[in-house]
């Protein structure tokens, strides 16, 4: 039975759905109650307690795509007290391999899909369960009679570890934010407040479960106000409309490309028939959220908010147009220039909401009051960079108006985001680095034409070498970190690199002149393969960086 007690721990949500049987997960045809859920998620639990060595770290790897396993095992860790650490499946090799072991997983849930990135992996002390299958299936019938609360491994707290959930940063390997369970259930009910969710909702879940997105702003909001969740094992724009009919979603969240890969489908007469009223995420852009509304119907709300905790940016209905809103309740949020630590001032805007004074006015997004960040697993000098001065440092760019909204504008020097994935330079650096023919690289983002960013390489070659598209295409298909998002959109051939005064590559001058430059630059279609960029496809690109809005990225 539901009651209106404000909840302290995921677990008590997850045991809120203990006799309730009205429809609460939808996958693929298939219908659950909340009931069967939440027994499904006990019966794990009590799996996992048998399961976890003695005085082990009570985590798990999660290696799946969203199918039905993926909640119960969300549901599963928080019952028994215990943590997901949610694995990308476009990691790999070594840094795959990585991930698991940092986080001191000693069991992995996967599917048969995904076995292929663990062969050949060392994964010392980790058991490795296989969805779908007749020994999986085995070990789990003796707890089919599990109840929520029989069986844990530590007893669900507020501080509880729930979720290692990784965020990539300005240097080296992604980093494991740690997520307890009474910061994500107070987070599910402020956005289930927000958007008021009621057991009539539907969240429809198409990003991926093993970020926080789908996780955060999806699937406990529903846990909260009683909807039910759709899940769809991968994003897929041309199924999306339909399976909005199919299952009523009301609710969906999104990041940036995914919107613009829905605007690219062919348009139909019945765009607007459908059950849906919001759709909440990031990176969508003014123009491509307006197209969308005007299509569809459906208001997408833009928000901030990194699964760190750090700082949060909510809107209000008097947020103008391109902006995400003002600092949330209880935060201090401040535009700092990170060299000398000032105040950026307010951004000066025309009369088109352009900015006029970005070099002024952009800096680093920090948050002077208190703190919901709770650490990275394993990584002091991690924590230590992120809060130093007693601040926290979102480690994102942004500028503010003379009213106090903010803007985003990118992400720090270092980082590049691409389709929504947080990637280091350095990583993508050393991989590159290892071509025969470069002598020095640099890689950085430049702004993707819609969302996010691309990424760009810089190289210079040894003496009497020519870039080949053809062997720089074999090159990085033969490297087994080379995550899938990684693969540079662009390549510069530069005679020399530039260089500060310090003899550190100049960054700055790189990104600013992206793709406009005197060098040969080679460009990767989405279709494969790299041909060199001629000024008619320039004029082509510059074109479409204004028809999205985000010309004046590339000048900044």
């Amino acid at each position: 039975m539901r009651t209106t007690t404000a909840p302290e721990t995921v677990a008590e949500l997850i045991a809120r759905q203990w006799g309730d049987h009205r429809p609460g997960l939808k996958h693929e045809g298939g219908v659950l109650t909340h009931h069967r859920t939440a027994q499904e998620a006990a019966a794990r639990a009590a799996l996992l307690v048998d399961l976890m060595p003695p005085g082990a770290e009570p985590h798990l790897g999660v290696l799946l795509d969203n199918t039905p396993e993926f909640p119960f095992w969300l549901g599963a860790a928080a019952l028994a007290g215990a943590a997901v650490a949610g694995i990308n499946p476009t990691r790999r090799g070594p840094e795959l391999a990585r991930d698991i072991l940092h986080t001191d997983c000693r069991i992995l849930i996967t599917e048969r899909a995904h076995l292929p990135l663990l062969r050949g992996l060392d994964l010392p002390g980790v058991r490795v369960l296989v969805t779908g299958t007749e020994e999986y299936e085995a070990l789990l019938a003796p707890y089919a009679a599990a109840k929520p609360g029989e069986a844990a491994l530590r007893t669900p707290a507020p501080d509880s570890r729930l979720l290692l959930y990784f965020t990539s940063g300005s240097t080296g390997a992604p980093k494991a934010a740690i997520c307890t369970q009474g910061r994500l259930a107070a987070a599910g009910s402020a956005l289930a407040r927000q958007f008021s969710v009621t057991p009539q909702d539907v969240h429809y879940i198409c990003m991926p479960l093993f970020h926080g997105n789908a996780v955060i702003a999806d699937w406990l909001p529903a846990l909260v106000g009683g909807a039910a969740v759709a899940l769809r094992r991968r994003f897929s724009a041309s199924a999306f409309l339909d399976d909005v009919r199919t299952y009523g979603a009301t609710y969906f969240t999104y990041v940036g490309r995914a919107i613009q890969y829905l605007l690219a489908t062919e348009p139909r007469p019945d765009d607007r028939t459908h059950s849906l009223r919001l759709g909440f995420g990031t990176e969508a852009g003014a123009v491509d959220a307006a197209r969308f509304a005007e299509r569809f119907g459906v208001r997408l709300v833009e928000g901030y908010g990194a699964t760190e905790g750090g700082a949060s940016v909510q809107r209000t209905p008097d947020t103008p147009p391109g902006a995400l809103g003002r600092a949330g309740a209880g935060d201090d949020l401040a535009v700092i220039d990170p060299d000398t630590g000032a105040e950026c001032p307010a951004a000066m805007l025309d009369g088109d909401g352009r900015l006029l004074n970005g070099s002024a006015a952009i800096g680093e997004l920090v948050n002077r009051g208190r703190s919901l960040f709770e650490g990275y697993w394993r990584n002091p000098a991690a924590e230590a960079d992120r809060t130093r001065d007693g601040w926290y440092w979102t480690g994102d760019l942004f500028f503010r108006d003379a009213a106090g909204f903010l803007y985003f504008a990118g992400r720090t020097d270092d980082r590049l985001r691409v389709d929504s994935e947080n990637l280091a330079a350095a990583v993508i650096e050393n991989i590159l680095a290892r071509w025969a023919d470069a002598t020095a690289v640099a890689v950085y983002a430049v702004p993707d034409e819609v969302a996010g960013d691309q990424v760009m390489a810089a190289l210079t070659l040894r003496e009497g070498a020519a870039f080949s598209p053809t062997s720089f295409e074999a090159f990085l298909a033969a490297q087994p970190d080379l995550g899938t998002k990684m693969s540079p959109r662009y390549v510069r051939i530069l005679p020399a690199m530039p260089v500060t005064a310090t003899n550190k590559i100049h960054r700055v001058s790189l990104r600013q002149s992206a793709f406009r430059c005197a060098d040969p630059v080679w460009h990767r279609s989405p279709a494969g393969g790299y041909a060199l960029l001629t000024e008619p496809d320039v004029t082509a690109l510059l074109a479409t960086y204004e028809s999205h809005g985000r010309a004046d990225l590339l000048r900044r």
